[in-house]
């Protein structure tokens, strides 16, 4: 998935110097990260069985978001383990990247309460991605 997932800044986003704090680039990624899964994986797909937990997130800030841009987010696939894969985040404003971010996420059937291997159809739809 190439395209964009469009962010709209919200004025509660931003911080005292009119730029979108550093806490809301998290819920921009997750934001993202369900447009994302839910294009790649369908709506039907059942969380509560194949479902996955964010264990790890990282980001690095290069230039301020304001509250007048049209952020967009890209993800790619990094890394894909036995039980975790590894998404990467561009932020970009007007084709230039303002954020970069990695978060890795480790399957889990909450009926279960324990993590999982990577159920196959998910494996193999991330894997045609990678």
């Amino acid at each position: 998935m190439n395209k964009g997932i469009k962010i709209q800044v919200r004025f509660s986003d931003l911080d005292i110097m009119g730029h979108v704090n550093n806490s809301v680039y998290l819920s921009y990624f997750e934001y993202a990260r369900v447009q994302y899964f839910g294009h790649l994986l369908g709506l039907n797909w059942d969380w509560k069985k194949h479902g996955v937990l964010l264990v790890r997130n990282e980001i690095d800030y290069i230039k301020p978001i304001l509250l007048t841009d049209a952020p967009e987010v890209f993800i790619s696939v990094d890394n894909i383990g036995s039980k975790s894969f590894t998404l990467s985040y561009e932020v970009k404003v007007e084709g230039n990247v303002t954020t970069t971010g990695k978060s890795v996420l480790v399957c889990f059937d909450s009926s279960q309460n324990a993590s999982i291997e990577i159920p196959t159809e998910m494996r193999e739809l991330l894997e045609s991605v990678k």
